[in-house]
């Protein structure tokens, strides 16, 4: 993300940017997420990115931990130009032993005592003073490490700012440029005073400015999305209601008004009432230009004898995909014949958040499929090559908890900014097994019970998701004092910050009991609920 797309070299334009380079560290998103918390802008590359190819400047480099050892064959070094630009650097765990591997290939050894957990840290004075990195904390703290190599001596112009039980040089700095080492993580909230020790290096050292919010974020992409789009040009998007895309429609709707069209397809897999819902959400109450289009019919008798996820997933994706060009074309067609909206549809507007951008640009390359992800902004090739409808993402450079912030900041009310995810499959992907119409029934009628218990209990926004699913086998109960033969209900419910890692929310039992009550006795075909309390991993947060 070194400038591509509409509006993205704005952002450095505008904001202070602290660039961090990625050597595959599973904390390396944290570093990213610490400094925007502080309000500063910052964004995350591979370490092999050429410095030639940025087309800006940063205030400062962080050079990220990785899981190799430097005087390896194969393992992954920095450009040497980073070091021209002569900005502040500050090298964490494997980048620290960069840094001192480029000065002496003997100063990183294999440590013959690894150390993983926490540390205690004591900063060392030079002169009298401690260094700046460490100005306002206090002399000892706990911190994190995660670590087997470490320097066997000091790089030559570096002098020793602090240690820890088992590392000599904890953390070090050059003694004239502006260059830092931390065999710690500052980033992980294991570490005491860590996001303060970030601050240190980019406010106090790299001299950034605190100015990254999303009310400024939100003036400054308005005139972007104006200057890319210009005075007569049209955008559309698919929507589902969902925070990502109903905040990007709001602000496209601020940008441009009428002339950005929102399209919704009921895939006949949404949740009760969900569309009637979007209706009133995004068209009456945001003034959004938004057409609804019935395709359940078509989306159930497609998934008739489709049992498996991927099948179903691609399924869905590919009949949206007909449903919503179909759509288009009539949209655009209607659009010329009316004087007031000239102009042609230039633009499809789609929801990508930073999350999606940082595992395609990782150094370790993309995860493994895990599953298919079929966001509804997805077009196929012939939409968006260049001589279809050009693609305009203007969430690319945030995070989930910063999109609800823009979302505050549009005006957008607190039930939309802190709505749950909801998969572009919907209901199908928590159907184990062949979906259909009453399995599809039972599950939206679960979920409305569940969900309104959570909300009812004012648990809902300590939770980052939730839903519940059903299972394909069938199990005997007794009610009525007869003998019935029912399905199973799977209830599910997360926290998490980031999506990569969640954890099974810990409900008060009465919750449960109320839940489970309510739905066997109002849900018809249903005889047991059980609770899901997997971690991802090893499991994922939806079902499929």
């Amino acid at each position: 993300m070194s400038g591509t797309g509409p509006g993205e070299a704005m952002a450095h334009e505008t904001f202070d940017t602290i660039l961090v380079l990625d050597f595959g560290s599973q904390y390396t998103h944290l570093i990213t997420r610490r400094l925007r918390e502080l309000n500063i802008f910052s964004e995350m590359l591979p370490c092999t990115q050429k410095i030639a190819e940025l087309k800006f400047k940063p205030k400062g480099i962080i050079l990220s931990g990785g899981p190799y050892s430097v005087y390896e064959e194969g393992s992954p070094h920095v450009d040497p130009a980073v070091f021209d630009l002569n900005v502040p650097i500050l090298g964490i765990c494997y980048g620290m032993q960069e840094l001192a591997y480029r000065i002496g290939t003997d100063n990183v050894i294999a440590g013959t005592h690894r150390e993983y957990g926490h540390s205690n840290l004591k900063a060392q004075s030079v002169n009298g003073h401690v260094d700046r990195l460490f100005e306002g904390l206090e002399d000892s703290m706990r911190v994190w490490m995660s670590h087997g190599d470490k320097l066997a001596k000091l790089p030559e112009g570096f002098h020793t700012v602090a240690t820890s039980d088992n590392s000599e040089y904890a953390a070090i700095a050059h003694g004239e440029k502006l260059i830092y080492g931390l065999q710690f993580h500052p980033e992980v909230t294991h570490t005491q005073n860590g996001t303060a020790l970030l601050k240190n290096f980019a406010v106090g050292i790299c001299h950034c400015n605190q100015n990254w919010t999303m009310e400024r974020f939100m003036e400054e992409k308005i005139a972007d999305i104006r200057r890319t789009v210009g005075e007569k040009g049209q955008v559309l998007a698919a929507v589902s209601g969902g925070v990502d895309s109903t905040v990007a429609a709001k602000l496209m709707k601020e940008a441009i008004g009428d002339r950005f069209w929102a399209v919704l397809v009921n895939n006949g897999v949404m949740r009760l009432n969900e569309c009637e819902q979007v209706q009133r959400d995004l068209s009456e109450a945001l003034g959004i230009n938004l057409t609804v289009i019935d395709g359940a019919k078509e989306f159930l008798d497609g998934l008739k004898g489709v049992e498996d996820p991927e099948k179903k997933r691609k399924f869905i994706g590919g009949k949206f995909i007909d449903f919503f060009e179909a759509e288009a074309i009539k949209i655009e067609e209607a659009a010329a014949k009316d004087p007031n909206r000239a102009g042609k549809i230039e633009f499809f507007m789609q929801g990508t958040l930073y999350p999606d951008v940082i595992e395609s640009l990782s150094f370790k390359g993309p995860s493994a499929t895990i599953k298919t992800h079929h966001n509804v902004g997805g077009l196929p090739a012939r939409m968006t090559n260049g001589q279809g409808l050009k693609l305009i993402e203007p969430l690319r450079s945030l995070y989930k908890d910063e999109v609800r912030a823009l979302g505050r900041a549009l005006g957008i009310r607190e039930e939309l900014v802190m709505r749950h995810p909801f998969p572009g499959p919907g209901i199908a992907v928590r159907i184990l097994g062949e979906v259909t119409e009453e399995k599809v029934n039972i599950a939206r009628q679960a979920d409305h019970i569940f969900i309104s218990e959570i909300r009812k209990a004012g648990l809902y926004d300590q939770i980052s998701q939730a839903y519940a699913a059903v299972d394909p086998s069938r199990a005997v109960g007794v009610m009525g004092d007869k003998r019935v033969y029912g399905y199973i209900i799977i209830l599910r419910a997360v926290t998490t910050t980031d999506y990569m890692t969640a954890e099974a929310f810990n409900f008060p039992w009465d919750v449960l009991q109320r839940i489970m009550n309510r739905i066997v006795n109002e849900v018809h075909g249903v005889c047991r609920v059980v609770y899901d309390i997997t971690s991802k991993p090893p499991g994922t947060i939806e079902m499929e």
